[in-house]
């Protein structure tokens, strides 16, 4: 079996999530990681068995992948994504995949011209809840869609602004609860409808932070060209981070995701629900937030299981496209206070 030779770029919050998974993975071997703060690179180097650098280019050039994970921040990014494609190395991004609609069609048409895969990370799609309601819909079992809703109450203290250099900020972050919090919701609620999006109507504002730039509420409307209507509600100001909620009206019944609990209720008195999954866990050491991992490692296994097949991942770079339009137009729909069509 082929191994994937692996560099990762970023060694933050997130990594271990790559790092690890890639550890685990049959088909993936971590050669080297990359940091510009070389404690961190090399604190990631001994805890992986590999090389540090704190040059990615360098990494890149002499390290000998097959691979790029770029864990980086979002405005970082696209530079990344397409000087690795440059070099010929296919290309695994967390979301979101770019802070620009330009940028990410410019990271599509470097890795389409080099010949290589770009993958995006939207992990919560391999969540087993997401999965039900899915194929729920697609099998037609819950009939059409007439409308959803989505909340995302969380916690983001100024504190945990002021930790970082980049957060907050509409030039690096790209956003605030929305490219950061709620893309995930947003990206699920808008897989599940899966249509295009005819226009969207929102409103934006920081109500609550004195210290970032970029919004900490948004809510709005996203209306796709079949007719159905979504509504979302987002803040990052609550007193603790409240399971995300997610409803489906569906002709023959009503799905609900509250956290990674989903339950779809029928019409006719039938009732489905998706729980927890007893010993699916994946260790990722000390300090890593454990919700993000386990669709993590789903998601990274699924990736190599297609580079090694020859064939583009599901979640490609057009997929992640849909939801950074949304994003994009969710931001121009609030700041312009004008309903945006796409």
């Amino acid at each position: 079996m082929k191994k994937f030779k692996v560099g990762v770029i970023g060694i933050g919050n997130v990594s271990p999530m790559h790092c690890v998974s890639i550890m685990n993975c049959e088909q993936g071997e971590l050669v080297a990681v990359c940091d510009n703060k070389p404690e961190r690179a090399q604190a990631g180097a001994e805890r992986y068995g590999c090389v540090a650098y704190t040059d990615y280019k360098q990494m890149i050039d002499e390290a000998d992948l097959d691979v790029v994970h770029v864990v980086t921040p979002h405005y970082l990014h696209a530079e990344m994504v397409i000087y690795a494609a440059q070099k010929g190395k296919q290309v695994l991004t967390e979301k979101p995949m770019s802070i620009t609609v330009e940028d990410a069609e410019a990271m599509i048409k470097a890795c389409d011209d080099a010949g290589v895969t770009l993958g995006v990370i939207f992990q919560n799609r391999y969540n087993p809840g997401s999965q039900l309601i899915k194929q729920a819909l697609e099998s037609g079992a819950l009939g059409k869609i007439k409308g959803g809703k989505c909340f995302v109450t969380w916690d983001r203290s100024d504190e945990y602004y002021s930790r970082s250099d980049w957060k907050g900020t509409w030039d690096k972050e790209g956003g605030g609860v929305i490219i950061d919090q709620a893309i995930h919701t947003l990206d699920l609620l808008r897989w599940f409808v899966d249509d295009e999006i005819e226009y969207v109507d929102a409103q934006i504002g920081n109500r609550a932070h004195a210290k970032i730039e970029v919004e900490d509420t948004a809510e709005g409307v996203i209306k796709y060209k079949n007719g159905c209507v979504t509504g979302f509600w987002t803040m990052n100001y609550y007193s603790y981070d409240a399971p995300v909620e997610i409803e489906l009206h569906c002709e023959n019944g009503i799905a609900k995701m509250v956290g990674d609990r989903a339950t779809i209720r029928y019409n006719n008195g039938k009732e489905e629900v998706w729980e927890h999954v007893p010993g699916e866990e994946v260790d990722f050491g000390a300090g890593a937030k454990q919700y993000w991992g386990v669709s993590h490692s789903k998601q990274i296994n699924a990736f190599y299981t297609s580079l090694a097949a020859g064939e583009a991942p599901w979640i490609d770079g057009r997929e992640a496209l849909k939801t950074q339009k949304m994003v994009a137009a969710i931001y121009e729909s609030g700041k312009t206070n004008k309903r945006m069509f796409l």
